[in-house]
């Protein structure tokens, strides 16, 4: 996950935990989803990263997809 995404989750989670506009079961639901989201998102970064580690002829294909 990039820093700036990262950081814009943070900042979703912070403002969900603070209003009063949800219930503790949204926010509770929300928080869940936030981190089903970092989990896959980490995921895909990890087997992109071992991805690229096969070969250079890989990780240039990843790079001309945009995924590296």
């Amino acid at each position: 996950m990039s820093k700036s995404n990262l950081k814009h989750l943070e900042t979703v989670k912070a403002n969900i935990d603070k209003t009063d506009a949800l219930s503790q079961e949204e926010k509770s639901d929300s928080f869940k989803r936030i981190e089903e989201w970092y989990a896959e998102d980490k995921a895909w970064e990890s087997l992109m990263v071992e991805l690229s580690e096969i070969s250079p002829k890989v990780k240039a294909f990843l790079a001309d997809l945009g995924l590296i």
